[in-house]
């Protein structure tokens, strides 16, 4: 069975890379532009100690626009894909404990975020389209590869002749 050519795979790779990057710029330059209401959202989930809770909010917005930036250049997408995908587990798990423990919070995932009134809350949604964007990570995990990367600048393909 053949397997699809790169000149198919690489501008895919490329689009799930820009896809992905896309989500970080989105969500940590919204959360960048409002530290007091990144602060209120990290509090809502009520898990970490009230020493983190300032710290992780001050430093969110900015992991996540550095992810988002190494994605839109491609250097180290592997990598970056594997730090995506932990950070989208961790924010799935916030999700999914909130829920169960009927905490009526905005996960805060794209700006906002804290409390919410009963009934508002999107905690399926939520978790569902993190699951989606880790189908991102996972297709970066497995296939880092795109066009118009550094990766592929600095470590280009191995051509295999068939004679």
């Amino acid at each position: 069975m053949r397997t699809p050519s790169a000149r198919v795979m690489d501008p895919i790779g490329m689009l799930v890379r820009l896809g992905l990057a896309a989500v970080w710029i989105v969500s940590g330059g919204a959360k960048a532009v409002d530290p007091s209401q990144t602060y209120l959202a990290v509090r809502a989930y009520d898990v970490l100690p009230d020493s983190l809770v300032h710290p992780v909010a001050a430093v969110l917005p900015f992991v996540e626009l550095a992810l988002g930036m190494l994605l839109v250049v491609g250097l180290a997408v592997r990598w970056v894909a594997v730090a995506s995908a932990v950070l989208l587990v961790v924010f799935i798990a916030g999700v999914a404990q909130s829920w169960a423990r009927g905490l009526t919070i905005d996960c805060g995932c794209f700006g906002g975020g804290g409390q919410v009134a009963a009934g508002r809350t999107e905690y399926p949604l939520e978790i569902l389209r993190d699951l989606g964007f880790m189908v991102l990570a996972g297709w970066l995990i497995v296939r880092p590869r795109g066009a118009l990367s550094l990766d592929g600048w600095l470590r280009p393909a191995r051509v295999v002749r068939e004679d």
